[in-house]
């Protein structure tokens, strides 16, 4: 398929966002805010620590536009594997880094982040294991977790509106992987948190997780999605316009079936070949037993034919889930690339850079500032792998 398609000014404000600047580069590394009032919320990580974001202040012409982005890091679906993570980075604020690298959409730069590098940028720290939808606990008198992230999210969002948030004049909630996941399930909400004057928009960076079978013809995804909502309460808080229409409302954790639902303009980025979707949800460990795909899975030039026809096979079922929205959303924005990758927004080189991916001659950035400003009609589907030669490859050779 083809192309569809100033040091003072600085110190000061760095010290009045948190922020610093690494002293082997120019990286920016912005401190970690603890949500302090979230208990009253009953807001806690999977270990009962407390939220956190990083937030870096904006200035001049975007001073009064805020970028929310979601942190990713996968799910755990039961009380086995959500025990193990609350004793990580990925369960507790006490063991998560308390300074943050801001690149890609998070940049302060304008060479690097044109859009949006003078915005106020918050990243919003993933301790839930939920995707920030959950409302439970599991207490068995031994273990005590909390599947909190939907007040983990109206904790964040209530810290955030006195600091400006809650008269914004532009906003964009982002995220990446299971915190594109959540950008999808909650930007309904977000736009019920501020005032009707404000632009509200979303992106989902890698979190257009598919309903598809597997090679063994099961559908590996939507069990663990099942298992995850039911663990985590998260099925109350799915948009209740999608469970209503739906057989089963646990579906509606997946984008495809959200979509229709979702009324802020939004912005689908995507791989078509997305390496986590190529491992677990297309080959997952459980449908090779005997590692047939292993070397494939290491480089896509060592795929067989027969392999690469099935990859091309999970391309067309992605892009067939998007294709009404693709020809039909008039305030939608798209890039799906064939690059084998996972998350595109938060790092500098795929983000904006000389040699970024690029489909019609624009790389993502670009695309999604065309999108928000509405700047140009920005819809772009790749052709084919390996057609792509802009690629940045998280697996094999480009």
């Amino acid at each position: 398929m083809g192309h569809v398609v100033m040091t003072i000014v600085f110190v000061v404000t760095a010290l009045l966002t948190c922020a610093c600047m690494s002293a082997s580069d120019d990286r920016l590394l912005v401190n970690m805010t603890l949500v302090r009032n979230a208990g009253s919320l009953g807001a806690y990580c999977l270990d009962g620590s407390l939220p956190a974001y990083h937030i870096h202040l904006g200035f001049g012409a975007g001073a009064n536009n805020w970028l929310l982005q979601f942190e990713g890091g996968g799910w755990c679906n039961d009380i086995e594997s959500c025990a193990e993570r609350a004793q990580t980075r990925r369960g507790s604020t006490c063991l998560m880094t308390k300074l943050e690298t801001f690149s890609g959409i998070l940049s302060n730069n304008a060479s690097r982040n044109p859009d949006f590098y003078n915005w106020n940028r918050v990243k919003l720290r993933y301790c839930d294991g939920g995707s920030f939808a959950g409302d439970s606990k599991f207490d068995n008198g031994t273990l005590l977790l909390y599947f909190r992230g939907q007040r983990i999210w109206q904790a964040i969002i209530e810290d955030l509106q006195p600091k400006g948030l809650g008269s914004a004049d532009k906003a964009l909630l982002s995220g990446c992987s299971a915190g594109g996941l959540a950008s999808y399930l909650h930007c309904n909400n977000f736009s019920n948190y501020l005032p009707d004057t404000t632009a509200v928009k979303c992106l989902g960076d890698a979190g257009f997780f598919m309903d598809a079978p597997d090679i063994s013809i099961l559908h590996t995804q939507r069990t663990f999605f099942q298992q995850l909502v039911t663990l985590q309460g998260i099925e109350p808080n799915l948009d209740e316009n999608c469970t209503s229409s739906i057989s089963d409302p646990k579906q509606c954790i997946f984008p495809q079936y959200l979509l229709k639902h979702i009324t802020p303009p939004l912005f689908i980025l995507n791989s078509a070949y997305d390496v986590y979707q190529f491992h677990h949800i297309l080959v997952p460990p459980s449908a090779d037993p005997h590692g047939h795909w292993n070397r494939c899975k290491l480089n896509p030039k060592a795929c067989s034919a027969d392999q690469i026809s099935r990859l091309h096979a999970f391309r067309f079922e992605m892009l067939t889930a998007v294709r009404s929205f693709l020809f039909n959303s008039s305030s939608g924005g798209v890039f799906i690339n064939s690059c084998f990758a996972h998350c595109q927004s938060e790092s500098q080189d795929t983000w904006f850079a000389p040699d970024s991916p690029l489909l019609l001659n624009e790389t993502i950035a670009e695309s999604v500032g065309d999108w928000y400003f509405s700047r140009n009609v920005s819809k772009k589907v790749d052709c084919r792998y390996p057609c792509d030669t802009t690629c940045h490859n998280l697996i094999g050779a480009a």
